[in-house]
Formats: C-alpha cells, structure tokens, sequence
C-alpha cells in the first residue's frame, strides 16, 4: 500500500523525506547542511512551478502559480527553508488531497462502473446452465439471473412474475414489479427468486453498457477548476502582493513578506472547486442522472430557458391506436396490415405503435421489396405487390392528390395511408401527457426559470393543446429537426436547457447550452448527443438537475470565498510580524482542509431535491387526466 502511495505521488512522498532529513539534521547540530539541503530541494520544487506556469501563461491561462512560486522563493531567500518545505508539501499534496475528496465524491459514480456484470448463466436446450461470459450472449439466448444477481443485459422477462431493484439506474427506492414479457433493463437487480429472461440485445447494445459508457466519460472529465480559479487569481495575487509590501514598507524586514506570501499561498483556489464538482455528479447518479461532464454543472445553475420536445418528453411517448378509418375498398384490417408492413422500416415511435396493433389484431406482416424512409414525413414501401406510403397528409398527398385532412378532436392525429396512388384512410392516434409535467414546469417557474417553451413537429393545434394542458405558454409546432436547433440558437435569455428524447432531438439537445435526455426509453441518439441523461421516466428530475447544477456551483463558490476569507484573515496577521513562517504555513494547511471538508458538502442532498407529486397513486392519475386526457404522438 505505501509502496502504491510512493509511485503514485513520488513529489509528496520526496517532499517528505527532504522534510524528515532536515528536522534530522537540525536535531543533530547540523544548520547548514540542513539549510541547503531544505533550501535546494524547495528551489527545485519551485523550477518545476515556474515551467508549469510559464506553459499556462504561454497557453493563455493566468493561474495562481505565482503567488506559490513567490512564496517559496522568498522563504528560501529570508532563511526561512523549514516554512518553504511545509509550504512545498502544501503544493505537491494537494493533488493527493483531491485524489482522497475526490474518491469520496465519486463513491456513486464508482457504484455503476463496479457493479456492471461479467458472466451470465446461459440455458441451453437440454436445460443445463452454462456460464459465460456477458460479451457472449446474444439475442434470443435464454438466461437464468438467480436472486441478488444483476441482470447482465437487456431482455424480456420469460417467468415467473417477480420485482426488481431498479435504484442503480432509476434512482426510485421501492422494487418495481414486472410481469411476462415485460422488458428488463440490464443492470437492474434480481431481488427474489430465480427467472428466466429472454436476451433482447447483446451486452455491448445493452442500455447498462451505455450507461457505464457515459459514467466512465463523466469520471474521467475535469471540472472547470481553471476558469473557477483564474477568475480570483488575480485580484487574490494582487491584494496578497499589496499585503506583503505594505508589511515591507512598515516593517522594513523581507521575513515578515516571506510569512505574508505563506499564509497566501492559493490551495484553495486549487482544490476546493474540483471536490465540489464532482461531489455534484455523484450526487446527481444517486438521483439517476448521468452528468456527462463536470462543467455542464456550471450551465445548469445559471440555467434561464428550457425548452421541452412533445412526444416521449411532455407526453409519455407511448402513442396507442384509436381507430382505423379505411376507404372502400380497404377494409380496416387489411389497410393497417398494409401500413404496419411498410412501418417495419421506419425507425419512428409511430412506427411501433402501428406494428403492434397489428400484431395484436393476429395480422400477418408482409416483406417490402422496397422501402425508403423520409426522415419527419413518412415511408414508402413495395409490399405484397402495392405501393404504400405512411405518415403526414403533406407526403402522402403527393403520392394520392385525392388525399383529404381528417376531423379530428383536440390531442389527435392521425397517419394518413396511401395504396396504389390512391387514397385509402388513416389511423388515428392518440398519446397521454405526463402527470408529472405540469408540476414539472411549476417547479421550473419556483426556481426562477420561467422561460419555457416547447418545440414540436406536431400540428399547432394539437403542439398548443399539450402545451396548454402542462403550464407551457410559448409554442413552436410544425418544426423539422434544422427549425429545433435554429430556434434554440436565436433564444435571447441563455444557458438554454433542451429536453428530448427521440432521434429527432439528438441536433437539437447538441445544439443546446445543456441538452438532457430522456434516456430510459429514449433513444441512443438521444442520450449520446445529451449532457444530462436522465435514467428514469420522471420529468421531474429535470428540476433535480437544475437544483444540483446550483447547489454544486453554490458549494464550490463557498469553500473558495472561505479559503480566501481565511487567508486574507492570516495575512493580516501575518503582516504584524506575529506569525513565524512555518507556523503560518501550517495554519495554510487547515485552511485547505476546511475548504475541502466544505466542499463535501455537495454531495448532500437538500430537502428541496424531494419533487414527488404529492398524494396517492389514484390522486396522480386523476391529475394526469386534468391535465390533459390523451394527447396527440409526435411528428408525422
């Protein structure tokens, strides 16, 4: 263990031993060496500063560097090499002191990484279990996850009934019960008793393996911790400076510069900004949010507009088949069998919506021969020997003039189908609103964020329904993905947080200051394109997402305002000649560790992190309805 600690940080552990000599020689009558001894290893600490900032300063960066460099110089000069060994070991065990916050506030993070599954118990058809590894696993194979173990990839359930602890990736506390063919996300924990899933996706396409992917990528980013520190840097080494010389000018000793510039040394500045940050991504993975990067914590505080896409975001995303109105001389039946056939080619939610209905009403899908996708308008497909075209009246009429719109009630919508040139009906379609939407919006509003507005491919009738029904007031509807990411752009009052989920949204949630998906059903695009993906259905971690991102910012600010107030407090001190170097070098050192200790603080929750709607299951559901009944699917 100590020899792991060598390696890791050989500075420290050198700048120890130059430390122990040095009190060594000291205590065995030996002043001058002990003096060159301490002075030349501080010196040599001191060059490798100085590279570092005159590469900082080369890169454009205005740092803190200077104030330590000066420090440990004018120790050395004044004689002092005892205060500018504490100091150095102040400066070179910093790193290890973040590394030690650090591994505290990444406990969450580290959580995902650690639990994520290596083998699986694969049935094979004589009934025996192999065990092999995840990589393996394919879709269609049968599994066995026994209870306590995590499901190693995605999957429907084959049996029996059971319930899962879904906290890792959800965040909810309470184990979610799922029935056959339910689907189980991988990374989701077996609580009671063995059962059987079907592989629906092979590990590497598993929603856990995204997730661990996005986890890896928000430990290994950096917080903003230079543009934290170089907006203090300067007037910080100023004023420390403008203390040293007035102390100079009254006293007309250096040693009393050199006790000034050791208690100004700039630790704070350093090490309590990175601490906070990543405090505030670990808290956030406890509320199932996956903050990419450290700095999108900076953005989310100052957050003044969000923007919200429709389906699958404002609404549950879940459209469900109304009713088939087919034209003589299609039946019902045979104009959705149709439909579903060419909707096997289209990526859309729609899509599948169409594809199940059919699947329940026991209709056979046919192959296409052709079949060719237009991205927000619909698909043309060759199937069973006619020409088929789905999706919005505008495509659709190209291919049937005699296409006409169909009246439709307030939150419906309908898909239009063409066969043969001709018109032939459409199915209409409808899709609930979130019952957490409207308080989603009314939290937003307590934060201060009262700029919202939603940004849908819909009909206006139908965007401005929704919208109504949620607390929404600003509406854009009819827009292509290009429309989305150009309206973002042009929002006065920014950060501009974006919130989606489809394919569709990925440009825009790029394009936004903050981009947040909806991830646990959305789509890969979606999620990759994001800052903040959020692991559950429940909007309301949107506002979770705000409140850590300030929070975070707030915590950070306050442990660098309390070192600064510490130090400036010891260098007033310190200029009245009391404080001898080295005791005004340790003193630094507790200040470090204060301002580190209060940084932690990011890792604790608020009260005001609790958003659940309150009141019963039934009361939500009877909100849900209020709030807007059933609500029209996106774009087509």
């Amino acid at each position: 263990m100590a020899g792991q600690l060598v390696r890791r940080y050989p500075w420290v552990a050198s700048s120890l031993v130059v430390l122990a000599l040095v009190l060594g020689l000291l205590a065995g009558g030996e002043p001058t060496v002990a003096r060159w001894v301490g002075s030349g290893w501080a010196l040599l600490v001191g060059a490798r500063i100085a590279v570092r900032m005159v590469r900082d300063l080369i890169a454009g960066h205005w740092g803190v560097d200077l104030l330590a460099l000066t420090a440990i110089v004018a120790t050395v000069v004044v004689g002092e090499y005892v205060a500018s060994l504490v100091v150095v070991l102040m400066l070179t065990g910093g790193q290890a002191l973040e590394d030690f916050a650090g591994h505290r506030a990444r406990q969450e993070l580290r959580a995902l990484l650690e639990r994520a599954p290596t083998r699986a118990h694969r049935l094979d058809p004589g009934g025996g279990v192999v065990d092999v590894d995840v990589a393996d696993v394919r879709p269609g194979d049968l599994l066995l996850v026994r209870p306590a173990e995590v499901v190693p990839v995605d999957a429907e359930l084959v049996g029996p009934e059971t319930d899962f602890d879904e906290s890792s990736l959800t965040g909810e506390s309470l184990p979610v019960t799922r029935g056959v063919g339910d689907p189980v996300l991988s990374g989701v924990l077996n609580t009671e008793q063995a059962v059987t899933l079907r592989a629906t996706a092979a590990a590497a396409d598993s929603q856990y393996a995204r997730i661990v992917a996005m986890v890896r990528e928000a430990a290994e980013s950096r917080a903003p911790v230079v543009r934290l520190a170089d907006r203090y840097a300067v007037p910080f080494t100023l004023f420390a400076f403008l203390v040293a010389g007035a102390a100079f000018a009254y006293h007309r000793d250096p040693t009393v510069v050199a006790e000034v510039l050791v208690v100004a040394t700039p630790c704070p500045l350093l090490i309590a900004a990175p601490v906070a940050f990543l405090g505030g991504m670990s808290r956030a993975a406890r509320h199932g949010l996956i903050v990419k990067e450290a700095g999108t914590l900076e953005r989310l505080a100052a957050v003044r507009t969000a923007a919200f896409d429709k389906t699958g975001t404002i609404t549950v995303g879940r459209p469900a088949l109304l009713a088939v109105r087919a034209r003589p001389p299609w039946g019902s039946d045979e104009l959705l069998r149709l439909a579903a056939s060419a909707e096997q080619y289209s990526s859309h939610v729609l899509a599948t919506t169409i594809q199940e209905a059919a699947v329940e009403r026991g209709l056979a899908l046919d192959s296409a021969q052709t079949a060719r996708e237009e991205a927000t308008h619909g698909v043309a497909a060759r199937v069973g020997g006619h020409d088929v075209v789905v999706g919005k009246l505008r495509r659709v009429a190209r291919s049937a003039p005699d296409a006409v719109e169909e009246p439709l009630e307030q939150g419906e919508l309908a898909v239009y189908v063409a066969v043969d040139g001709r018109f032939a009906g459409t199915l209409v379609m409808s899709d609930p609103a979130r019952p957490d939407a409207r308080e989603t919006m009314e939290e937003l509003a307590r934060l201060g964020i009262t700029g919202t507005l939603m940004l849908s491919g819909d009909s206006t009738a139908t965007a401005e329904h929704v919208a109504d029904a949620v607390g929404i007031a600003r509406v854009h509807a009819e827009c292509l993905p290009a429309d989305k990411v150009r309206l973002v752009q042009e929002l006065p009052d920014r950060p501009v947080l974006m919130v989606g989920d489809g394919v569709n949204d990925a440009p825009v949630l790029a394009a936004a200051d903050v981009g947040v998906a909806m991830g646990a059903r959305g789509s890969t695009a979606a999620s990759e394109s994001a800052d903040v993906v959020i692991l559950t259905e429940d909007l309301r971690r949107t506002v979770t997402a705000v409140r850590v991102g300030r929070r975070t910012m707030t915590v950070a600010l306050q442990s660098i305002w309390l070192g600064i107030a510490l130090s400036v407090v010891l260098m007033g001190v310190a200029a009245t000649g009391v404080i001898p170097a080295v005791v005004g070098a340790l003193s630094q050192e507790v200040v470090d560790l204060l301002a580190i200790l209060n940084a932690l603080r990011a890792l604790q929750d608020d009260r005001s992190d609790r958003v659940d709607v309150p009141g019963s299951a039934a009361e939500r559901a009877e909100g849900a309805a209020r709030a807007g009944g059933v609500l029209r699917p996106r774009l087509r």
